[in-house]
């Protein structure tokens, strides 16, 4: 069982020349409320289901639970999940000492791309790429459970 610490930003510059790695990934929610958000996730060739807590009141750390489980199981899953599959580009971007996860959204939130950053305490400093543009830590609008039900090409 784990603390996620994270910083999310939009985007406003190219990221992709720095980018080291890129995957494709699908997700659904099995349940979208704040309080246990459960996700199943294809990414490449292998699956995952997440647990996520609730954040606390920065939105910059929640409560995160996650275990790959067989691609068969994740796409059956999938079938089951709510209304509104994610479907984005994962780009991995090295900066300073920390790594971005860009996340390049299409379908519904086309026209979105959001960075995280993973830290180890909320203080911590990381460093800030040129292409990184304005903070949207605990903006909910942002989170991906709320992309589902929210899609960006509606705002």
């Amino acid at each position: 069982m784990g603390q996620e610490i994270e910083r999310k930003f939009l985007v406003k510059g190219d990221f992709k020349p720095f980018a080291t790695k890129s995957t494709r990934i699908t997700q659904g929610y099995l349940s979208s409320v704040p309080e246990r958000a459960v996700r199943i996730r294809v990414k490449g060739d292998k699956g995952y289901i997440t647990i996520k807590g609730i954040g606390n009141q920065s939105g910059v750390s929640r409560f995160e639970w996650e275990k790959e489980i067989s691609l068969e199981d994740a796409e059956a899953l999938l079938k089951l999940c709510e209304p509104g599959i994610i479907d984005k580009t994962r780009y991995i971007v090295p900066a300073g000492n920390h790594t971005y996860e860009i996340d390049e959204f299409y379908g519904e939130n086309e026209g979105l791309t959001i960075a995280e950053v993973e830290l180890n305490n909320e203080s911590e400093a990381f460093s800030k790429p040129d292409w990184l543009g304005q903070e949207v830590t605990g903006n909910p609008r942002y989170y991906n459970v709320m992309l589902m039900k929210n899609p960006y090409k509606n705002w």
